[in-house]
């Protein structure tokens, strides 16, 4: 017999199974399907105990529960407005049919956007705390899926036979179907679990294995985070469907969010005074929120000793400035708060560890707006704990937060939304290829908020500025560094920086509109009445179409179009027209290049200072 549940519209079924696997009895099973046929087949589930016997046969079942769910949420900021929880449950209670007889509950969820299931170890005689040594969660795959394989969260992207990937590969992992379906398999809602990556099972290849970074210490209750299954017809529904990660985590726990601010930032990196207040001219002048102080405002970030509670800028990073003249870091907060910044600080774990509990109070006294963690440990369970109550203490303190290096989500900003934003992507630091950047939608991003840094004057980019203008629109941030390596005296008057004064960093609404892993994408998200739209390509230059049925109503556009193909040291081409609903943008985007576009509903005298969309732009 097997028990299954089918999402609201039908299109994705999970079912549940005890089977003999090996001649083995009482083997827990699971398949799941999307439009009939399967993102996963047949595979096993399980956990192994330390000191204790695996709990992964001689199973039966006691109870099968069913809910259904219809409701919807919507987060104090996010990249759209309502998200909907909507989904079939079923909770599934074991019992093993052997001595000790322990009892296991897993819960399966299908919902239009993909499936979730998770594990719970109910209250029970004769099993008090425990430490999960593994999971046996198995995910077969069909015959012929590719894998977009990544290693060390800020590794880049191969793609390759599932069968073929190796032990310790990142998550998400975007998989493409022999049928042209997409999924992508993950975890929500992680607070104090070990993190789980994907691991070959020796012997059956096509077969991934949950591999758990570490054992997981628990007391009973207890209940583990979800195993996701985001699925899509296209590459791109991947994207508009991650909202699930946020919907599988806890509920906002902060009773007031107010104060909380997104926004764009500069990076400060003369670690002076002088360059602090430059900072925040440049933006106030420039639309950004504010200006960040990174490594060596305390002295050198691996040095043990250095004191995060103290200024004192690294003299191996200032010694080349002559004229560094010192960094009073209060004149510069009370400089920045006049003018309406905020000063973020970052600070190594070497010292958030340990300090974290008198730091977080101190730097709120100092005026600090927020915090970032840098080369956070991730991976064992007591770290995933431990990030997660220094975020909880930020809130209590009104810091937000910005987490580096290899952190990445699993949908907790929902449970606390000053985590404004994560690395754990690869962005400019490394200079990463356009092609990187053609992945990142369909992959990391996947995920949730990534911190891309953008180096917008750096000539070492590897693509053209104007792709680099449309990545806060490609990729979702609530804190959007625009200028992490760049200086104000780099600006010299460039017209395109209009659109980075502009750019929201939250939204009312997200769109795909078209794109191929590694090849483009085209984002469309909405803040307001106004549109914005980021296209960027790889290493080959292309033409797209971008088709504006996605407007409302009937009224005209101005469309504020930054491109490739420009005139000045960016060479980006600045054209303005009107368009309406269904009328389609011809872009001629270079080599590893882009276009970021403004769409704002026209005004009264509009018609008269521009012309209606008639030709390629």
């Amino acid at each position: 017999m097997s028990w299954e549940t089918r999402s609201p519209d039908g299109a994705v079924r999970v079912r549940f199974d005890i089977a003999q696997v090996g001649g083995v009895p009482g083997c827990p099973v699971y398949r799941v399907e999307h439009l009939g046929a399967p993102v996963v087949e047949t595979s096993r589930l399980g956990l192994d105990f330390a000191g204790a016997a695996a709990l992964v046969s001689h199973l039966e079942v006691v109870s099968v529960d069913r809910a259904e769910i219809d409701t919807a949420w919507s987060p104090p900021f996010g990249d759209r407005w309502t998200i909907p929880d909507r989904c079939t449950e079923m909770t599934v209670t074991l019992r093993e049919a052997i001595a000790p007889h322990r009892r296991l509950t897993l819960t399966f969820r299908a919902y239009d956007e993909g499936a979730a299931l998770r594990y719970a170890l109910p209250a029970q005689g004769g099993l008090g705390p425990c430490t999960i040594g593994a999971e046996r969660t198995e995910f077969r795959f069909p015959d012929g899926t590719l894998g977009y394989e990544e290693h060390g969260t800020e590794g880049e992207y191969e793609r390759r036979p599932v069968a073929e990937i190796r032990a310790g590969c990142e998550r998400p992992l975007t998989v493409e179907y022999p049928d042209g379906r997409f999924a992508a398999l993950t975890e929500a809602g992680n607070l104090d679990h070990p993190r789980m990556l994907l691991s070959p099972r020796p012997g059956a290849p096509g077969t991934l294995v949950s591999d758990l970074s570490g054992p997981a210490r628990c007391a009973l209750p207890f209940a583990g985070p979800w195993r996701v299954f985001i699925v899509g017809r296209q590459a791109g529904d991947l994207l508009e469907r991650n909202h699930l990660l946020l919907t599988l985590s806890e509920p906002c726990a902060l009773a007031d969010t107010a104060w909380i601010r997104p926004g764009k930032a500069i990076r400060e990196v003369t670690l002076s005074t002088a360059g602090g207040k430059a900072c925040v001219d440049f933006a106030a002048a420039h639309g950004l929120q504010y200006v960040e102080y990174d490594a060596g405002w305390y002295g050198p970030e691996n040095d043990e000793a250095s004191d995060a509670r103290r200024v004192f800028p690294d003299p191996a990073r200032i010694r080349n400035q002559p004229d560094h003249g010192g960094l009073d870091l209060a004149e510069v907060i009370r400089y920045a708060r006049e003018r309406g910044i905020g000063v973020l600080l970052y600070v190594n774990r070497r010292h958030i560890e340990r300090q974290w509990a008198e730091l977080l109070p101190l730097y709120a006294g100092w005026g600090v707006a927020g915090v970032k963690f840098g080369f956070v440990r991730v991976g064992a369970g007591e770290w995933t704990r431990w990030l997660h109550e220094a975020i909880r203490g930020a809130a209590e303190h009104h810091l937000v937060v910005d987490v580096h290096d290899e952190y990445r989500p699993t949908g907790i900003s929902r449970t606390y939304p000053h985590l404004l934003t994560q690395e754990g992507i690869r962005g400019n630091e490394h200079m990463p290829t356009p092609r990187h950047n053609c992945t990142l939608p369909f992959t990391r991003c996947v995920a949730g908020a990534a911190d891309y840094t953008v180096c917008y004057y750096t000539d070492r980019i590897q693509t053209t500025h104007a792709h680099q203008l449309a990545l806060p629109v490609v990729i979702y941030s609530p804190l959007q560094f625009c200028f992490w390596y760049d200086r104000p005296a780099a600006y010299r008057g460039e017209p395109e920086v209009e659109f980075f004064e502009r750019v929201p960093t939250v939204w009312d609404d997200t769109r795909v509109l078209d794109g191929e892993i590694g090849e483009y994408a085209v984002v469309a998200r909405r803040s307001g009445a106004e549109w914005y739209v980021g296209c960027i390509t790889n290493e080959t230059p292309r033409r797209l179409e971008v088709d504006l049925s996605f407007l409302e109503g009937t009224q005209p556009y101005v469309a504020h179009i930054f491109g490739d193909g420009g005139e000045g040291r960016t060479g980006v081409a600045i054209r303005r027209c009107l368009v309406h609903r269904g009328a389609a943008l011809g872009l001629a985007l270079a080599a590893g290049g882009g276009a970021a576009i403004r769409l704002a509903p026209a005004g009264a005298d509009d018609a008269d200072r521009y012309s209606v969309l008639d030709a390629e732009v």
